[in-house]
């Protein structure tokens, strides 16, 4: 390309660059971030509501409605996942709204991320379509749990931005049976004080 032409396209070009610059940075902001301030201390998960809308959308009416306040980490092992959201200290199950719909094999296909250390994802029972409050983060790389033709699969919709240290602190805590359940329990209590919109 000759100077002249070059000199006459650099503003257009860097017009471009700057809305490109601009809608990043804007996608960016628009990330949903939420805090959790536990009593093994705080972490802060990004979610993906370009990938997983209406988990996303879910995951957050239930921090508006304060539903994850006071609830446990009731499912712990060690080089697997942390799963909580559920149960209150004293064990009791919370009330949820009806099931979120599944969204593991849509996110997938619009490339969001897999079940892998540091991803939030959906906890459910056997029916794919029974995902309601509770939520799980991955430990170590579980592509088993990945959608796939053959599996639903577990909805991956966020990550840990931060505080990954605090979920290796509460992933390697001593477990036993606690309340209705007979293994895998922290056996001292890690209470979810407060889950927060912070971006």
């Amino acid at each position: 390309m000759k100077l002249r032409s070059f000199l006459a396209l650099a503003p257009a070009l860097i017009a471009s660059a700057a809305m490109l610059s601009v809608a990043t940075s804007t996608l960016a902001q628009d990330t949903p971030r939420v805090k959790f301030a536990t009593t093994a201390g705080d972490f802060v998960v990004e979610l993906y509501p370009d990938k997983a809308p209406k988990t996303v959308e879910n995951f957050l009416q239930y921090v508006k409605d304060k539903h994850y306040d006071g609830t446990l980490f009731h499912r712990v092992i060690d080089n697997f996942m942390v799963q909580g959201g559920g149960y209150d200290a004293n064990y009791a199950e919370k009330r949820t709204r009806a099931p979120v719909v599944h969204e593991g094999r849509e996110a997938l296909a619009k490339g969001g991320p897999r079940n892998v250390v540091g991803t939030l994802a959906m906890a459910r029972t056997n029916d794919p379509q029974s995902a309601t409050a509770q939520f799980f983060i991955n430990v170590k790389d579980n592509s088993f749990l990945d959608p796939s033709t053959q599996s639903y699969g577990y909805t991956v919709f966020g990550k840990i931005a931060s505080g990954m240290d605090v979920v290796q602190k509460i992933k390697s805590s001593p477990t036993g049976a606690g309340g209705p359940f007979r293994s895998d329990v922290p056996q001292t209590p890690i209470l979810i004080n407060s889950a927060t919109l912070v971006k």
